[in-house]
């Protein structure tokens, strides 16, 4: 089968509502280019998960108390990453949306792996021959905090760091992909705010972090 040919999102993508971002996202692929070496290693992942997180109004947003020092990147410009550490055990990948000077931003909560398995394995520290179902591949990337650490991904390498540039370590790209159906829930793992649906999920899709979304 013929490779499917890539198209890096523009930041303009990135410069609307995160509920309509986030909807779009679905499908699309997280890529980090690493070296090991002489050798240049792609890790990808198919976006299978994803949740939205509003400004004013959405008490679970980091962004809800005004702009800070911490939180500047969620203010734009769109397209960047922001990335945190939480409970001091993991780090979590978000980007930003809307227009500069709006807060908003989706973060991703679990991917589906494609490309660079072993790498991903070794950096979850998991032998690679346990990786034989489905059920031992979720370990990888089910999960905003095991994708980063798969994926390699810390506040001090990319936070801030653009999306949408060619040259860039982080990207996400578009390779045709559409979900056939998307589910949208309440988002888990919050107290505050938690009744607000802006949990997006592939229905169906295997590697949906916590309880399977039926199709």
């Amino acid at each position: 089968m013929a490779a499917r040919s890539e198209d890096i999102l523009p930041q303009s993508f990135y410069a609307r509502d995160p509920r309509i971002v986030a909807r779009e996202l679905l499908g699309k692929v997280l890529v980090r280019t690493l070296s090991r070496g002489a050798k240049a290693l792609r890790l990808a992942g198919r976006i299978v998960e994803v949740e939205v997180y509003l400004g004013e109004g959405d008490l679970a947003a980091h962004s809800a108390a005004g702009k800070t020092e911490r939180n500047q990147v969620l203010f734009g410009p769109p397209g960047h990453a922001y990335v945190y550490f939480i409970y001091g055990v993991h780090y979590c990948l978000n980007f930003s949306c809307m227009p500069e000077g709006s807060a908003g931003s989706v973060l991703l909560r679990a991917l589906e792996p494609v490309d660079g398995v072993e790498e991903m394995a070794r950096a979850r520290r998991i032998a690679r021959d346990r990786l034989q179902t489905i059920s031992r591949m979720r370990l990888l990337t089910s999960g905003p905090g095991r994708l980063c650490e798969a994926f390699g991904i810390t506040r001090q390498r990319f936070n801030g760091q653009k999306l949408y540039a060619s040259d860039s370590p982080l990207r996400i790209v578009s390779d045709g992909y559409s979900p056939e159906a998307i589910r949208e829930t309440m988002r888990i793992g919050i107290t505050k705010s938690s009744e607000m649906p802006l949990r997006y999920v592939i229905a169906g899709n295997a590697f949906v972090s916590g309880r399977k979304v039926k199709s």
